[in-house]
């Protein structure tokens, strides 16, 4: 079995290993920086043993590549209210960031 982690980023959950890419909301990294860390771990894996968190592991991180910033695609949120000419539309596009799974850190 391989190893794999389950980290909190942006209010979601996400079971990551290593050389996975995941797509999680935007975080505000320092002008020109390539790799992320991810310290919000709540259980870690090496194959053997089991590391859950109560309710984080503590030393635990995951170390990510940036690989780009993108956009999600546009939600469209319409309220329409019959026979009253009400309407409203709006629209949303999310700023996302796809990161490539380095290694997991486990505490010792």
């Amino acid at each position: 079995m391989s190893s794999y982690a389950i980290v909190e980023t942006g209010s979601k959950q996400y079971r990551v290993e290593p050389k996975s890419v995941i797509e999680v909301e935007k975080l505000k990294l320092p002008e020109g920086e390539k790799e992320v860390l991810l310290e919000k771990v709540l259980l870690v894996s090496n194959g053997k043993d089991v590391q859950v968190g109560n309710p984080l592991v503590k030393g635990a991180s995951v170390v990510c590549e940036l690989l780009e910033e993108f956009r999600a695609p546009k939600v469209i949120s319409f309220r329409f209210r019959r026979r009253k000419n009400s309407r409203r539309k709006k629209g949303h596009r999310q700023d996302l960031l796809r990161l490539r799974v380095k290694e997991i850190k486990a505490a010792k």
